[in-house]
């Protein structure tokens, strides 16, 4: 319930009389009025369905089966069958047979994995067909006929069964990892003994590899029926059509004669508090939590709930932005912290405060947030945190409601989710707002006060803590003695709010420039300034996403530029300036002062350019312009704040040993660049010994000095009558001293032309982890482009199936290829997966035979008409965001050509043959420099 609510949790200042004085009063027991747009229907033979008609994505809809069953459902005998059923409904259905459903599917561009997906958890499974085309009445047959296999008619083979167990222990293999196994330490303190801690969703894979297949068609039958499934559809459709197919489809799935009753599991009651440490030799950070189980909460669906709601979430985000602003204090013991109430169970709630320390701080920092906590809950909240938290509060409902028709499909399915699983309202945005209008007119500290510390009761209490191996963990003994001495301190004294109305621009006075020439750039609908300081912004109208406005600016040079002993210095100071704020505010202020505005700014130096970015509502933009203005002529470098990002990076490296996949990352990249090669800079003690705070400063000043070298690019909803005026103030106003530089391209080398290792790595779960490589230089162009793309996506189809579901040998094997333009064009082509350490061998063979079999000309014709469909599909879904038009923009000047000319994409896609495949396939792996490093346990 309440989803637009639930986005609000960074919070700011005082509201107008005028406004309130528009709310409507509500009663406790008014109803929350239910979103008409959201088509809701019962079957008779109990199913429910929900239609959506949205053009958010044109000519594509989405399309989902909610089953009311996960594995809570479980006997001890079918721990992971859920799960496995999850996997099967992929494999085989009345009308799908084998991989009939991706096949057909795939066909229409969709891509599995991504388009074509599932998961299950303790209480659900939910089947999802994500932006499939919409308007081929064939194609949305075909869906429908998917939910409709899926809710009652998989086929459930034996080989196809046995094919799967495979696949399934991959994927627990892949997932086992240390949080996985800290998490299996905890989950009985987590649920109190409950069935809950035994029911891991992945599963026993003793259970899951000799199951008897009567055992899961068994839970197929009894759990999986109309009256625990809901359909959804979602997207550019015609609801009433839609409505009268899913009735006819669905009529023959019979209702269930005497089924089994779908219970729920509370979690018990427990007077005393309790109290768990967890170790794994692979965890390499500390986390504690602190949380006080409820009973969950029946939805009303009144004006009672959102008022409490909107309470809870106003008072947690006071709390929690002070703690953010703690955090950015070096002496700070905490990383970061979180204090909120949040649904854990169907039938338990849970009010969690959750910690992550610094190195050796784990004492200090429960000490400082249980103060903070209890002086939120003893004083309350200051009128300035309020002010700010209400004008935050009704600013999101304004944009929501703005831009209602670009709510995503994944949004409005959440929604459904909710209504359907946990019976929570799907409520009208509108009629919400006028209801927290007048929750908002009433609010106070006392309110928010009682609104939250009534949860923080003594029974049920859990603390929890994941340690660090060779560091001073807490004991039961000191946690509970420092909760019991925050809730008794009494020298706590009330949060004082320093902010003061402060602006953005100060006292900054800025001499506006001039647009000295305007040329219209036909070919893409855009135009180009030419502004007195010499910089040149591309514009482009474009309302995709209505009310939005991006801007990003790039000048080339980066790190490339430096010696190896700076990049260190290069690369931070734009993090530096970040976390300093800008002009004369501190990065805390600096929230405050941008409070109920949506506009940000960032500024980044990457390896051959600097950047700068923002985006804003249009309401917004002059706010907008004048942060970007500002990072370039007021940056602010606090030492503070240097000190700050210093610990920061020391702490990411204590402890880093225990981190099983960085020592991987480590051991790869040492192996292919050498271990100190001077033009690779990872974090480490030199690292950090090479930050200076003056070379932070004076490289970031000096990347950002010549605003003339960077050329801006502008893409929204804004007309040129409003972007000219700002460009000349903001833009046209930053002096620069015309210099002109490029990137250098000294690269990095791998140390030799064939790289064929093994390394051995001490681990807690055996696995291999493998990384193949080829790279070489190679011509750039835009056909060279899309085939290297083409290549890696093939091969990605070919090893679904023979890697993982021919063979079982892994969960899965990602391809990625690109042809890199600058600093030098390479082209490339990684494989990665992880599998048994047993099957190593095996599987390689089977990597380089499908490759050979590519360059011989062995391609499907199906895997090229899949991959082509997949590329035109996407290509037609991203020109439904603004983002397409700024591609389109950047291109045009950065690359040279236009992007909505057919020759430069469509046409490249139509015509690519198997024969132009297998000749860049031969091209570019033949001659190409090859590593294959493969990551073995340490027996």
């Amino acid at each position: 319930m309440f989803k637009i609510h639930q986005l609000i949790f960074a919070l700011f200042f005082v509201l107008g009389n005028i406004f309130f004085s528009q709310a409507q009063n509500f009663k406790a027991s008014d109803p929350i009025s239910v979103h008409q747009k959201i088509k809701k229907g019962i079957l008779p033979n109990g199913m429910t369905y929900y239609i959506y008609p949205t053009e958010v994505n044109k000519n594509t809809a989405s399309y989902y089966i909610i089953q009311n069953v996960g594995s809570i459902l479980e006997n001890d005998q079918q721990k992971g069958l859920a799960h496995f059923l999850e996997h099967m409904a992929f494999n085989g259905t009345k009308h799908f047979q084998g991989k009939g459903i991706l096949n057909t599917l795939e066909k229409q561009g969709a891509v599995f994995g991504k388009n074509i997906n599932a998961y299950t958890s303790f209480d659900e499974t939910v089947y999802n067909l994500d932006n499939i085309p919409s308007k081929d009445g064939g194609v949305v047959d075909t869906c429908l006929l998917v939910l409709h296999d899926w809710s009652n008619f998989l086929s459930l083979t034996n080989e196809e069964i046995d094919a799967e167990r495979g696949v399934i222990t991959e994927e627990w293999r892949t997932r086992q990892n240390a949080r996985a196994r800290i998490y299996n330490q905890l989950a009985p303190y987590y649920y109190n003994n409950s069935i809950y801690a035994d029911r891991m969703p992945i599963g026993d894979m003793e259970i899951v590899k000799n199951f008897k297949y009567q055992v899961l068609k068994d839970f197929y039958k009894d759990w999986y029926r109309p009256d625990l499934q809901a359909i959804a559809v979602v997207g550019d459709i015609n609801a009433a059509e839609i409505e009268a197919k899913i009735i006819k489809l669905f009529a023959d799935i019979p209702t269930p004669q005497n089924p089994k009753k779908r219970f729920e599991i509370a979690i018990p009651e427990k007077v005393e508090p309790t109290f768990k440490l967890a170790l794994d030799k692979e965890i390499s950070a500390s986390n504690i939590s602190f949380m006080i189980r409820h009973t969950a909460e029946k939805s009303t669906a009144t004006y009672a709930d959102l008022e409490k709601a909107t309470q809870r979430s106003i008072a947690f985000g006071i709390i929690n932005k002070r703690l953010g602003e703690m955090a950015q204090k070096q002496d700070c013991p905490f990383k970061g912290a979180q204090i909120g109430f949040q649904r854990y169970s169907r039938l338990n709630d849970v009010f969690v405060i959750s910690i992550t320390p610094k190195p050796e701080k784990q004492a200090a920092a429960l000490t400082a947030v249980m103060n903070e906590w209890v002086r939120a809950s003893q004083f309350g909240f200051s009128k300035g945190e309020i002010d700010r938290a209400v004008i935050e509060t009704i600013s999101s409902y304004e944009n929501y409601l703005e831009k209602i028709n670009e709510i995503s499909h994944q949004q409005i399915i959440g929604m459904v989710k909710e209504n359907y699983l946990n019976h929570e309202v799907m409520a009208d945005p509108k009629a919400e707002f006028e209801m927290t209008k007048n929750i908002l007119k009433n609010i106070d500290t006392k309110t928010l006060q009682d609104a939250v510390t009534k949860l923080y009761t003594k029974e049920n209490r859990v603390i929890t803590l994941t340690g660090v191996e060779k560091e001073e963990n807490l004991t039961q003994e000191i946690a509970f003695d420092i909760i019991q001495k925050a809730e008794n301190n009494s020298s706590l004294q009330p949060y004082v709010d320093t902010f003061e109305g402060k602006t953005l621009l100060g006292n900054l006075k800025i001499d506006s420039g001039k647009i000295i020439e305007e040329k219209k750039e036909a070919a893409i609908d855009a135009t180009t300034f030419i502004l007195s300081n010499g910089v040149k912004v591309h514009y482009k109208f474009a309302d995709k996403n209505k009310k939005q406005v991006n801007l990003k600016a790039e000048s080339p040079g980066g790190l490339s530029l430096y010696k190896s002993e700076d990049v260190p210095s290069a690369y931070r100071s734009t993090s530096l300036a970040m976390m300093s704020g800008v002009g004369t505010l501190s990065n805390v202020d600096l929230e405050k002062v941008l409070n109920g505005k949506t506009a940000d700014s960032f500024v980044t130096i990457n390896s051959l350019k600097e950047e700068v970015s923002g985006s804003a509502n249009v309401k917004d933009i002059e706010t907008m312009m004048q942060l970007v203005h500002l990072r370039f002529v007021q940056p602010r470098f606090d030492e503070e704040m240097y000190i700050l990002l210093k610990q920061r990076l020391q702490n990411s490296i204590k402890n880093k040993a225990n981190d099983i996949n960085a020592t991987m990352q480590d051991s790869v990249s040492n192996i292919l660049y050498g271990k100190n090669n001077p033009k690779i800079r990872f974090v480490d003690q030199k690292y950090i010994d090479d930050l200076s705070f003056e070379k932070m400063k004076s490289i970031y000043l000096d990347r950002f000095s010549d605003v003339s070298n960077f050329e801006f690019y502008i893409v929204g909803d804004v007309t040129k009558e409003v972007i000219k005026p700002l460009l000349e103030k903001y833009i046209a106003s930053i002096k620069g001293i015309k210099r002109k530089e490029k990137f250098k391209t000294d690269i990095p080398e791998w140390t030799a032309k064939k790289i064929d290792r093994d390394v051995f790595i001490k681990m807690q779960t055996p696995k291999s982890s493998v990384n193949i490589a080829f790279m070489q230089d190679y011509v750039y162009t835009q056909k060279n482009k899309i085939l290297n793309s083409f290549l890696a996506d093939i091969l990605t189809l070919r090893y679904t199936e023979s890697l993982r579901e021919k063979e079982g040998g892994t969960y899965g094997a990602q391809v990625k290829g690109g042809l890199i333009k600058d600093p030098i064009t390479k082209g490339l082509i990684n494989i990665n997966f992880d599998c048994d350490a047993n099957k190593v061998e095996h599987l390689l063979s089977i990597v380089y035979q499908d490759i050979a079999k590519i360059k011989k000309g062995e391609i499907a014709a199906e895997d090229i008409e899949k991959t082509k469909k997949n590329y035109l599909k996407s290509r037609e879904d991203s020109k439904n965001f603004n983002s397409y038009s700024m591609s389109v923009l950047s291109t045009y000047f950065e690359e040279g050509f236009n992007m909505n000319d057919p020759k430069n994409y469509e046409n490249i896609i139509h015509e690519i043959t198997a024969k132009d495949i297998q000749e860049f396939a031969n091209s570019l792996l033949d001659k190409a420099d090859t590593a294959e490093i493969v990551v073995k346990p340490l027996q």
